[in-house]
């Protein structure tokens, strides 16, 4: 209900019999995939080199821009035709040869910027090099040999070129593989590189952080494990037989966890950078089922990559003209960056990659089967990115609890940058987004200024995370004055409890926020009293705090209202508490915040004992110590 709902008159019916869960089958996503390419024709060049979907123009300027709306879309158009063994009519197959004709002309009014240090060309040029690396029976064994000169001059600027040191080492690969596939000039020293890169950003447990520092994220998912397979795929015989295996056997851990990041609609957690990229969330399902590296069972892959695409059509997905915008559900710019162009979103196209799988593959044929939260609570530990997730059966959402991820520089950094709603949360969930304007009070715990500014939660120190529990500390700083605050939070059910150790000056007022509720149709409803604040949308779900101890009987509850803040609808509300004097020193504040369709939220309380652990009850009985600060894991 937070979103308009669009219909696709061009899906197939629903298969209830192989897809019991989401109904979809693989006439579904190719069915979406060709409203998707057509949805561009409108905004394509000429000769189309091109494609310019309206919206707002990203730092690269409109020329980068309209190559990015080419390359993106030419994956989506690849992944098409191989999968179809080239049965999709020639218009398509034309299309973008015709592109890559005028794209590479050096004098053509249609040409692509050059490929340099550290440029959006690098980005595209990786999408590219796959698409013809996949497309090559239809394609490229039939370009000219003049286009296909320019395709790999344009493409070899790679050579030698400095790319950002992320996820961007892996488009070097991709390209320089590619061009010696097609017997053209590459560096193996720059491929070697590249992937030796990846190895020194792997933190264990199936993750890697994107580039130096603590920076976890989907980019996992549609980049780090991706382009590893896509890489083996394009080098064959020249891949290193153990390296392809190291790969392999991270991305089947990965896909492990990764499964556990989708609620039973089919919501990914909304937490990270580029989230505009929406279900491409999904394209490491395909990954693991393409490179016979996956725990899941193929109804299950189906049936999580199903899920996902299915939320997201059903909530405006793409828009009445068949595009992607820079968006969540509505347009919405505070989930884009300065890199972020009109197509920019068609990134979106890596979770088709399952249709590189034939027709006749399990992931296509079996039944569809459970995602893990279908079926039941679940509780699961994340020590590399210090992530805690706990999901609930009765609701299908997912939520995780965030003690490891600021996206910071490693120590010794510059000064610290502003943190991000995306990042500096304590927690994220598949039903609710963090609000990008105003306050950001939501999932924050601030010392305020007597102006209103709040403190901000800088670097994350990770203390552990292990069992349901997780630990961290940060500094707050309040006026260039630093203050450490540590927190533990524990899980169980929809509940989290959080135990917090707050430094301050006394005095200070101290406000803690619970999760932002987003609707479209109208403001949550709100109740709020001392110790406890609630909102509440029509469809039950609701998002509460409760005062366990340390706020004192005065401390006020209440609920803070934003207009067009959150990506999950136009109003949304935050109840949160209120400390209004800080006693000085170390102060102990324990909270209950919930996030659930009509959660129970009363019940729950917390004492602490002689040697200064807190002893936690859950509002159904459940109960949890939780050790002193010097043993919080």
């Amino acid at each position: 209900m937070t979103a308009p709902h669009v219909t696709l008159t061009d899906l197939p019916p629903l298969d209830p019999a192989r897809s019991p869960v989401t109904g979809w089958t693989r006439t579904h996503w190719e069915a979406l995939a060709d409203r998707l390419l057509e949805g561009l024709l409108p905004y394509a060049s000429p000769k189309g080199a091109q494609y310019r979907p309206p919206g707002r123009a990203s730092h690269s300027g409109p020329r980068s821009d309209g190559l990015e709306g080419y390359a993106r879309s030419f994956l989506l158009a690849a992944f098409r035709i191989a999968g179809s063994g080239g049965r999709v009519g020639p218009a398509l197959v034309e299309r973008y040869a015709a592109g890559l004709a005028a794209g590479t002309d050096p004098y053509g009014d249609e040409r692509w910027p050059p490929i340099t240090d550290r440029s959006q060309p690098m980005v595209e040029a990786a999408s590219i090099a796959i698409a013809l690396h996949e497309t090559r029976p239809w394609l490229w064994d039939h370009l000219d040999d003049s286009v296909r000169g320019r395709v790999v001059d344009w493409l070899a600027a790679f050579v030698g070129a400095r790319a950002n040191d992320s996820n961007w080492r892996l488009f070097q690969v991709i390209t320089e593989e590619f061009l010696a596939s097609v017997g053209a000039p590459h560096s193996r020293a720059e491929i070697d590189a590249g992937l030796a890169r990846l190895d020194d950003w792997y933190r264990g447990g199936g993750w890697y952080t994107d580039g130096d520092g603590r920076k976890f994220d989907y980019y996992n998912a549609w980049a780090l494990h991706l382009y590893p397979v896509l890489w083996a795929r394009v080098a064959g015989p020249r891949a290193d037989p153990d390296q392809v295996a190291v790969h392999r056997a991270r991305l089947r851990e990965f896909l492990g966890v990764h499964q556990y990041f989708f609620g039973s609609d089919g919501a990914p957690v909304h937490q990270g950078r580029s989230l505009t990229y929406r279900f491409a969330a999904a394209a490491p399902l395909w990954a693991g089922a393409l490179a016979d590296a996956t725990p899941l069972p193929p109804g299950r892959t189906r049936r999580i990559a199903s899920g996902a695409l299915k939320h997201f059509t059903e909530r405006g997905v793409p828009d009445e003209r068949g595009l992607l915008s820079l968006g969540w559900y509505r347009p919405y710019l505070p989930v884009t960056q300065r890199y972020s162009g009109p197509a920019s979103p068609y990134w979106a196209s890596k979770a088709f990659l399952g249709l590189l799988l034939p027709a006749g593959h399990p992931v296509w044929t079996a039944p569809e089967e459970p995602g893990p939260v279908d079926t039941a609570d679940r509780q699961l530990a994340l020590p590399a990115p210090g992530w805690l997730l706990h999901s609930t059966a009765a609701d299908g959402i997912v939520r995780l609890v965030n003690h490891g991820t600021d996206r910071l520089p490693p120590p010794p950094d510059h000064a610290e940058p502003e943190d991000s709603p995306h990042y500096a949360k304590f927690a994220y969930a598949g039903a609710a987004a963090p609000d990008t304007r105003g306050a950001g009070i939501d999932n924050h715990l601030a010392l305020l200024a007597p102006d209103g500014t709040a403190s901000r939660r800088t670097r994350i120190h990770p203390l552990g995370t292990a069992g349901r529990r997780a630990a961290s500390w940060h500094t707050a700083l309040l006026a260039g004055v630093g203050y450490r605050v540590e927190t533990t939070s524990v899980v169980h059910g929809p509940w989290e409890v959080r135990v917090h150790r707050v430094a301050g000056p006394p005095g200070t007022v101290v406000r803690e926020g619970g999760w932002a509720l987003a609707d479209d149709s109208g403001p949550p409803r709100e109740t709020a009293g001392p110790g406890r604040a609630l909102a509440r949308r029509a469809d039950g779900l609701t998002s509460a705090i409760v005062a366990l101890h340390g706020w004192d009987g005065t401390s006020p509850g209440a609920v803070a209202r934003a207009r067009d803040a959150n990506a999950y609808g136009r109003y949304s509300a935050t109840p949160h508490l209120l400390l209004p004097v800080h006693p000085g020193g170390s102060h102990l504040l324990v909270t209950l915040v919930v996030l659930g369709v009509e959660p129970e939220v009363s019940g729950a309380s917390a004492r602490v004992t002689d040697r200064g652990a807190v002893l936690v009850r859950f509002p159904d009985g459940s109960r949890e110590e939780v050790p002193p600060a010097a043993e919080t894991v």
